[in-house]
């Protein structure tokens, strides 16, 4: 008889998916909205809208936790080693933020969204954001938009093809590519999040309310090579270097844990 014990991601179902997509579709609207408002609108008072967000996230948050463990039958263990993991990427972001873009976190958010799966990988990149911001005095208007752009960051991961038979090198050379891109992704939306509250007067890549929509991309494409390039590479690089030499032993051990902690479906057995 054999034991069917390969380690997968935590299903995504219905309840899942509506509630990834309803904060998905709010996070949207509040990074892109300033592309798309009307030049007679008041920019500058959204940043009195931040709080509301923040409030509104965290009750869908809830909802995606929620939905994920009622779907998928996870028990304590596992709720536990969300909370492990979210507290290991809080501790590690203090290690190098805000110097050259190194930071390790994203590293690790890469891998834990591989092995747990894109539902509670959202849910882990938002909390440990949260937990971080805590830990580390940063909390602000800028919060909720980190806190969906961490989620979706390691949500991503957990689409990655191939969770279920790729593993070794290829493995990880598919999550250093993702997790370089994906390390640019996250710095583009920041700036987005921050870059319509310039005035226009101090800079030629400010926002500007009044001039057209590819006007304001360039302008935006101009801020973000001006800024935080230098940043972005660094995060790049680090999250690459870090996946390719310690990715292969993270991920076994991330899946031995799943294990344990009773993420899968029960073993069952098979006649010969």
């Amino acid at each position: 008889m054999r034991a069917a014990n390969r380690s997968r991601p935590v299903p995504l179902g219905p309840r899942s998916l509506a509630a990834l997509a309803l904060v998905s579709a709010v996070g949207v609207a509040a990074f892109a909205w300033p592309l798309f408002a009307d030049p007679d609108s008041q920019v500058a008072a959204h940043a009195q809208d931040a709080p509301w967000l923040f409030a509104g996230l965290l009750v869908l948050l809830v909802g995606v936790v929620g939905a994920t463990i009622s779907e998928s039958g996870l028990g304590p263990k596992a709720v536990a080693m969300l909370g492990v993991l979210a507290a290991t990427g809080a501790a590690l972001r203090p290690i190098g933020a805000g110097t050259a873009g190194i930071e390790p976190m994203f590293f690790l958010m890469v891998l834990s969204g591989r092995v747990l799966g894109p539902g509670f990988g959202f849910v882990l990149g938002s909390v440990t954001m949260f937990a971080s911001a805590l830990l580390t005095g940063g909390v602000g208007p800028w919060l909720p938009f980190q806190m969906l752009s961490m989620g979706w960051f390691a949500m991503g991961a957990g689409l990655l093809p191939g969770a279920a038979r790729l593993r070794g090198r290829g493995e990880l050379l598919v999550l250093a590519a993702y997790g370089s891109v994906a390390a640019f992704a996250y710095g583009t939306l920041m700036n987005l999040a921050g870059w319509p509250f310039m005035n226009e007067l101090a800079s030629g890549v400010a926002f500007d309310a009044d001039a057209s929509l590819a006007v304001n991309l360039a302008r935006f494409l101009a801020y973000c090579l001006a800024t935080s390039l230098g940043w972005d590479l660094g995060r790049a690089v680090v999250t690459v270097v870090l996946t390719l030499t310690l990715g292969g032993t993270l991920l076994k051990a991330l899946r031995r844990a799943t294990r344990r902690a009773a993420f899968e479906a029960p073993v069952t057995f098979e006649p010969r």
